[in-house]
């Protein structure tokens, strides 16, 4: 099989000295209520190999799991109008600037919470902290995704949850179909670990690091599972001598980006 990565991503990473091999896994574009299970066996199980895991991104266990808002579903009041104008505006997308999602905040934790995390924030961020607003109401709100339509028109009048229990999807996939799974929160800027199946082996460390660059992107790449694999290791050493030997003389090579290419 051969191994695909997106744009400016690797299919190689190094975690602890061990190198796995990612696979962008495109889908079609994943609609709420869909069967996570039909999705996963479509696309991953004809690739699968054991000691494979897969990736996915937590957005399509939630679209399945229809743990969506909806814009209409949603009264926007003053306070939120008001508080948002304070919050910034992350590079990833739009947070709680954007007053609907301060006032899916205030729905979800109260008013009195999001006032002292909005203030806390404010005080904090003289000293050059930042995230304590989220840090405060918790992830439940930060995890709120779409109401954005610039990279996808669909998300722009849904509001996309957490996804619901995330261990127990993560072994619902192995129990049904004996894929070992993660489900990830993940943008260029970081990732969390939702949950990730019972018979994985690996710490959550390890797990991060094989997607600390976020191989699934976050445009419109409908790439949002990535299968990971361990790479042989004699097969990496035959293939470094072989570029090594087939390297034009006096040329040196100056890191392993140059070797990969």
């Amino acid at each position: 099989m051969e191994f695909v990565s997106n744009e400016n991503k690797s299919v190689e990473i190094s975690v602890n000295g061990s190198v796995y091999k990612r696979h962008a896994i495109k889908t079609h574009f994943v609609q709420v209520g869909e069967s996570y299970i039909d999705v996963i066996q479509k696309y991953v199980s004809p690739i699968y190999e054991e000691g494979d895991i897969i990736s996915i991104s937590e957005k399509i266990i939630a679209l399945c799991q229809k743990r969506v808002v909806r814009r209409e579903e949603i009264k926007v009041g003053w306070l939120a109008k008001f508080l948002s104008k304070f919050a910034s505006h992350p590079k990833t997308g739009i947070g709680v600037g954007e007053a609907i999602k301060m006032q899916y905040a205030i729905n979800k934790v109260g008013a009195f919470k999001c006032i002292y995390a909005a203030i806390a924030s404010a005080f904090t961020k003289l000293f050059g902290k930042r995230g304590v607003f989220y840090k405060i109401v918790g992830q439940e709100v930060s995890g709120l995704d779409g109401f954005y339509p610039d990279v996808w028109k669909e998300y722009g009048d849904i509001g996309i949850e957490m996804p619901e229990n995330p261990k127990a999807v993560c072994n619902e996939i192995y129990e049904k179909l004996g894929i070992k799974a993660m489900i990830v929160d993940a943008n260029d800027l970081g990732q969390e670990l939702l949950g990730y199946s019972d018979v994985i082996t690996e710490s959550e460390e390890e797990l991060l690091g094989m997607i600390k660059d976020n191989p699934a992107g976050q445009g419109k790449q409908t790439t949002p599972i990535i299968l990971i694999r361990k790479a042989n290791e004699n097969q990496t050493e035959t293939n470094e001598k072989e570029l090594e030997e087939n390297e034009p003389q006096g040329t040196e090579k100056t890191n392993n980006e140059n070797i990969e290419e």
